[in-house]
């Protein structure tokens, strides 16, 4: 596939057939990649999710396996308490009132 070419989105069907060309027909990566027009390195990485994640590899555009979507999720949620934190550090900052030095020591 040339880089000017635009990307496409391939599906999880398409991709299955793809990695099942390779592993269940015993087909070279190269080949495989050279008649369906992508690049070897892409099938690599397909066949290397399928292998790791079974029939949860290729979950589709927005959509994560399970464990993927509670790290995101887990992550947003360190951010936001992060964020509040921060503010709330801001505002003690702002509403302490500050007290001369005691030089009288």
């Amino acid at each position: 596939m040339s880089s000017s070419a635009k990307r496409r989105g391939l599906d999880r069907g398409y991709k299955e057939a793809a990695v099942r060309l390779v592993v269940e027909e015993k087909r070279s990566v190269a080949g495989v990649a050279r008649e369906l027009g992508i690049s070897a390195n892409l099938l690599h990485r397909w066949k290397r999710e399928f292998g790791e994640l079974g029939k949860q590899a290729f979950p589709g555009k927005g959509h994560f396996p399970a464990e993927q979507e509670e790290l995101r999720r887990l992550r947003q949620q360190l951010r936001d308490v992060t964020e509040e934190r921060d503010i709330l550090k801001k505002a003690i900052a702002v509403f302490t009132p500050k007290r001369p030095h005691d030089t009288s020591l």
